[in-house]
């Protein structure tokens, strides 16, 4: 698919219901959310907008991104599921990041921020992750960490150990992530673990819409 007709189709999913009384172009909200979320920082796309004679802070940019409410696809089949689990940056304090990847599409099919690392929440993970894709049939890729392993068992789900090949796809979304929050400080700092979540299922919508 052309990259222009993926952005068209991202740009048509921006529901922009929650814009009550904004003086700004819808146009140019949904290309100022599409563009943050694909990678430009908060201050240069209140940089893009002042190309078209538009002024608005970072904040309300960080706003828009939020109230759009926007969320990856549910229901789909994958032959494969890559899951894995990393730590990140928020603020002064570290979360577990939880993400699991289609590795034949590199979509990112559900992403969970906690705290801790449990093995009650590994299976509220994946538990998560049934109810939103049809993944009981698919084989799961994960590393050595156990509670993914006890998870996989609870729920009967067939699992291999690998720790490169497919699972390299989510890899690259945690390097993603991680450049963010290192580079664009302005998205996580001095924010609440429930915004960053937001975020995050944000940018997985733009993930998919655009890799």
């Amino acid at each position: 698919m052309p990259e222009n007709d993926r952005l068209s189709g991202c740009l048509d999913e921006i529901n922009l219901d929650f814009v009550e009384r904004e003086a700004t172009p819808k146009l140019l909200m949904k290309l100022s959310i599409q563009l943050h979320l694909s990678g430009l920082s908060l201050s240069n796309t209140v940089s893009f907008l002042e190309v078209f004679g538009v002024d608005r802070v970072r904040s309300t940019v960080h706003n828009w991104v939020h109230k759009a409410d926007l969320q990856p696809k549910s229901g789909r089949s994958p032959n494969h599921v890559a899951v894995d689990e990393t730590v990140i940056q928020l603020d002064d304090e570290q979360y577990w990041l939880y993400a699991a990847v289609d590795p034949d599409s590199n979509d990112l099919l559900h992403t969970k921020l906690e705290p801790t690392r449990t093995n009650v929440i590994a299976d509220q993970f994946f538990a998560e992750l049934r109810e939103k894709h049809d993944v009981d049939d698919a084989i799961f890729l994960v590393d050595g960490a156990v509670p993914l392993h006890r998870a996989c068992e609870k729920h009967n789900l067939d699992f291999r150990y690998e720790r490169h090949g497919n699972r390299n796809s989510v890899e690259r979304v945690f390097r993603e992530v991680k450049r963010r929050t290192i580079c664009f400080s302005n998205c996580f700092s001095n924010a609440e673990a429930e915004t960053a979540d937001e975020w995050l299922r944000s940018f997985a919508f733009a993930w998919n819409q655009l890799i």
